[in-house]
């Protein structure tokens, strides 16, 4: 979409906005016209993104830390007055294993990321929005939080909550003028997709090729997405095109059939293909 600066005087915090999909949704941002605060747990990369983005401001901050969240979007209203977008993005993996095989340790860190942060970050920047008269929440949570998806428990549960948090949040903020929607990427190009596919051909005893063929035929397009993707459709929803989008949970990932992890789906084409 166009992004003449449509998002002239908002503030927007990005979560985990130094990388990936984050940074991706903090430079379109940027791009039109927001003034952006982000925070992300990696040092480095924070300050490769306000050296590459010097107007915008950020700190290192754990979302899963309840005070330092608090401490976080305290920061965003010192150094701009205002909060009047959040996009609740940092999130981890967590383990590729069968259930019986989850540690409870892994279990407890994938949840405090992946769903406790996002809740505090909530909790804490509502309070502005209210004040400054509304506001957009945006939630990335998953096309996992659509369907069962084997081997990634954790990771499913909280996205999953997050469908049903971002349903909940409409309605409590529907009448203070907050929206609060839900992004469900599927598969994202880059290094995280990359770690995701080695780690379960490792748990299956199968190779990445043949993972990441079974995770493009998830798609009717056949295809992973791209970080722009994803940022053009929070950029949409952020605009005043969206302005009437409240409590959706809307998939940009060329539209998942099933996340059954099937591999006999690859190895059904591979044989077929050795008939001639």
């Amino acid at each position: 979409m166009n992004q003449a600066k449509v998002l002239s005087g908002n503030v927007a915090l990005v979560t985990a906005g130094a990388s990936g999909i984050g940074r991706c949704i903090a430079e379109t941002f940027l791009a039109a016209g927001a003034q952006v605060y982000i925070c992300d747990i990696n040092p480095d990369a924070v300050d490769g993104f306000l050296e590459a983005n010097p107007q915008a401001k950020g700190e290192v901050t754990d979302v899963a830390d309840a005070k330092a969240v608090k401490s976080l979007v305290s920061n965003v209203k010192a150094a701009f007055g205002r909060l009047d977008i959040l996009v609740n993005n940092a999130g981890i993996a967590g383990p590729t294993a069968l259930v019986e095989d989850i540690e409870p340790d892994e279990w407890d860190s994938t949840v405090a990321v992946d769903l406790n942060g996002q809740f505090y970050c909530t909790k804490y920047a509502v309070p502005h929005m209210k004040a400054a008269g509304g506001g957009l929440i945006v939630n990335i949570s998953s096309n996992a939080g659509l369907f069962g998806f084997p081997l990634r428990s954790p990771y499913t549960a909280s996205k999953w909550a997050l469908i049903g948090l971002t349903k909940t949040w409409a309605m409590e903020l529907g009448p203070h003028n907050v929206r609060v929607n839900a992004l469900c990427p599927g598969s994202v190009k880059g290094p995280r997709i990359d770690g995701v596919i080695e780690r379960e051909a490792a748990s299956r005893g199968v190779s990445p090729a043949d993972v990441r063929d079974v995770y493009q035929r998830q798609s009717s397009m056949r295809l992973f997405v791209g970080a722009e993707d994803i940022a053009n459709m929070a950029l949409f929803l952020a605009s005043p095109a969206g302005s009437a989008i409240s409590g959706q949970s809307i998939a940009v990932d060329g539209h998942t059939e099933s996340l059954s992890n099937d591999l006999s789906t690859t190895q059904e084409v591979a044989d077929e293909s050795c008939l001639v």
